[in-house]
């Protein structure tokens, strides 16, 4: 009959440059494809180059190499009698834009530039490519000699066109399109394009994964069609992970579905679905509105059919449920991959961390637990790339890892760093969680290192410095913490590099560091201590989340250590003790609590508020638990705290992105390091607004 089509779209693990592993990933996905019986392979946004590129993008090597890429996927037998849909970055009219390419049988049918750029949160794409402003528009593309040697062009379409097969009609997106008021899927299923299919390279954020889901199923249910989404999965190479969830939708219903997070460095998801059921639905819901006013997109006529005259048996794939992750589930899984990639690619032998038995670094631990849980069930599922990465990693052609706790011990180092200021109780629970993951955990004292750079300086000054409680000054005080912690980075360092060699085997140790969001953002940490690191994968969640994390896990895994960590006040234990009890918590150090923080954090980044406007948005959410002083008092620290510390900002260990407010000055949240800490005009209308407020209530007295 000819009316049923298969179509197929992918997660592929692809890594900025690595064009040898991406060009593997993306014909081995081809070859599921077909394999599958799809006439239609769509991959993600840039999968020759990988998207993660970067100021890489302005290179002429970097077109070249994609370039190269195209021709060998062109030459390759496996990508016949398929069209193929790949993403890299092209010039035309010496102008850089970020393309589609798509192609069937040695012919290029048309490169696709895209035409609504991502340029907020961590995109900067107006920085290497150009928006193709001209809609429903083509020019002729001039091709490269390599490439007009394979398919015999001179020239191809270049602009904003679909492809018109003997069946259907198809169209493309490119990620930010989708997401944009003005998505051409509306206009494209106006003019009675049925396929629409979207490239993207959308990156991990915590409870985000239903707002892509809720856009493909609003995608098609205002006027019908097939729409396509593939993603890029991994850590291509910086703080982002992309988390797949590529997926099939038609007039509305989610009918196949991608995982969010796994090791699988090439997911391929198929579906077949009927032509007819999109043009049934149209004929009753949209038939009145199909008349379409603007220009009619230009087709281009390609000689190949999606669909098979024999299909009346093929079954269709019917709706599914999609399921979503909790925040918990999502913290346990995202980092744990994006330290798997990081770890492989690196050349690292594996993790050490500095393990506290606090909330943060206890969070780092459980990470990297469920990172060998991950490693581990991929073996099983017969992944033979993660077999092959672990068996490198450990200097062991023969090892299979089975069981996480093991493979824990020969990948993962803790160091507990105690100090004649660290109670038992930490020790304890370091001890216990260390022993219930299976890291190699070590117990090291750093009194005699510290009192070695006191001594240096008493040498050189002629004074030794106290504690307040022992009678020294703030300043004094804060320094004996600084020496503290500064002394646990360099021990982290110098263990990292050379515990490996004491034990005779090869390679270095990554350090973790455990500094969370709220943390940052206040700049509530030593400059240059243990959260100075090379990745931390904490570093975008909130303490809250973390709570709540550390919960999931101690049922989840069954590691009850977790239980007496998050039953303790959370310290930095860098003060003397006080009858060998902690004297000293973190939320009196910051004077709020971690709860008013992760509400602050979002008001300065994502509702885009000063002190004034935050202080105006407070007054309402807090009305029951603080006074207008209060509330005014609590903004001010906060800013104070802000500013004095946001040059902290610009050495902080890179991190797993994970929240929308998150303060990484790398990217995503770009800001001065050097502000006038009084804010004398911003608070002085918070002022303003005080003495008003409490005039008023005088008054009514």
């Amino acid at each position: 009959m000819g009316r049923k089509v298969t179509l197929a779209t992918c997660s592929l693990n692809q890594w900025a440059l690595d064009f040898d592993g991406n060009v593997l990933r993306i014909l081995k996905s081809i070859e599921i494809a077909k394999a599958n019986g799809a006439k239609y392979r769509l991959g993600p946004e840039l999968d020759i180059c990988g998207y993660g590129c970067a100021d890489h993008f302005y290179e002429s090597d970097t077109l070249l190499h994609c370039f190269q890429v195209l021709k060998q996927l062109l030459e390759s037998p496996v990508t016949q009698d398929i069209i193929c849909d790949v993403g890299m970055p092209v010039m035309h009219h010496n102008v850089r834009y970020n393309c589609r390419v798509l192609f069937l049988n040695k012919k290029i049918l048309l490169i696709r530039p895209k035409m609504l750029l991502a340029n907020h949160g961590n995109n900067r794409e107006f920085r290497w490519f150009s928006p193709w402003s001209q809609p429903r528009h083509i020019e002729e593309y001039f091709l490269p000699r390599m490439i007009q040697d394979v398919t015999g062009q001179v020239t191809v379409p270049f602009g904003d066109a679909v492809l018109s097969t003997k069946d259907t009609c198809i169209g493309s997106e490119i990620c930010a399109e989708l997401w944009n008021a003005r998505s051409p899927h509306v206009d494209m299923g106006l003019d009675g394009i049925e396929i629409f299919t979207n490239s993207s390279a959308s990156y991990h954020e915590l409870r985000k994964a239903d707002q892509r889901v809720n856009l493909v199923k609003s995608a098609t249910t205002k006027s019908g069609g097939i729409y396509l989404f593939a993603n890029q999965k991994g850590c291509d190479g910086d703080r982002l992970y992309y988390d797949g969830c590529s997926m099939i939708a038609i007039n509305g219903d989610i009918v196949a579905q991608g995982t969010q997070f796994s090791l699988d460095d090439v997911e391929v998801i198929t579906a077949t679905l009927d032509l007819e059921d999109v043009r049934s639905y149209r004929g009753e819901r949209c038939h009145p509105h199909m008349e379409y006013e603007h220009k009619p997109y230009q087709r281009i006529k390609v000689d190949f059919s999606l669909s098979d005259c024999k299909d009346i048996f093929l079954p269709t794939h019917q709706p599914v449920e999609w399921v979503f992750r909790s925040p918990e589930e999502e913290i346990s899984l995202g980092p744990a991959c994006w330290l798997w990639d990081y770890l492989r690619r690196s050349g690292q032998a594996g993790f050490l961390l500095p393990l506290s038995g606090g909330v943060d670094s206890s969070s780092s631990a459980c990470i990297v637990y469920s990172m060998c849980v991950q490693v581990c069930q991929a073996v099983r599922d017969g992944n033979v790339q993660v077999l092959e990465d672990v068996q490198r990693l450990v200097c062991d052609a023969s090892y299979r890892p089975e069981e996480p706790r093991e493979l824990c011990g020969r990948l993962f180092t803790t160091c507990y760093m105690a100090s004649e200021n660290s109670s038992e109780d930490t020790r304890n629970r370091a001890k216990e969680l260390a022993a219930q993951i299976g890291s190699n955990h070590l117990n090291v004292n750093i009194d005699m290192a510290v009192k070695g750079l006191l001594g240096i300086f008493s040498m050189v000054m002629g004074k030794w410095p106290k504690f307040r409680v022992n009678g020294g000054s703030s300043r004094e005080n804060l320094a004996l913490q600084n020496v503290q912690a500064r002394v646990r980075m360099i021990l982290a360092y110098l263990f990292a590099q050379l515990c490996l060699w004491a034990q005779g085997k090869p390679g270095g140790l990554l350090v973790l560091g455990s500094a969370n969001v709220d943390e940052s953002l206040t700049g509530y940490f030593t400059k240059y201590d243990c959260s100075s690191a090379d990745i931390n994968p904490i570093g975008g969640v909130s303490k809250m989340d973390l709570k709540r994390f550390l919960q999931y896990c101690a049922e989840h895994f069954q590691l009850t250590a977790l239980k007496s960590v998050l039953a303790a006040p959370p310290t930095a234990e860098l003060e003397p003790l006080t009858e060998g009890q902690v004297s000293q918590t973190d939320e009196a150090d910051m004077g709020m609590t971690y709860s008013e923080l992760s509400v602050i954090g979002r008001l300065r980044k994502i509702s885009k508020c000063g002190p004034y406007s935050m202080f105006c948005k407070l007054i309402q959410s807090w009305r029951e638990t603080c006074s207008p002083s209060q509330v005014a008092a609590k903004v001010k620290h906060f800013f104070k705290m802000y500013s004095v510390n946001r040059h902290k900002m610009t050495t902080v260990t890179p991190s797993y992105h994970a929240e929308s407010y998150g303060p990484d000055d790398n990217r995503f949240d770009l800001r001065p390091f050097l502000y006038n800490t009084r804010w004398s005009w911003q608070f002085r209308c918070i002022d303003h607004e005080v003495s008003m407020m409490e005039g008023e209530y005088a008054e009514s007295v």
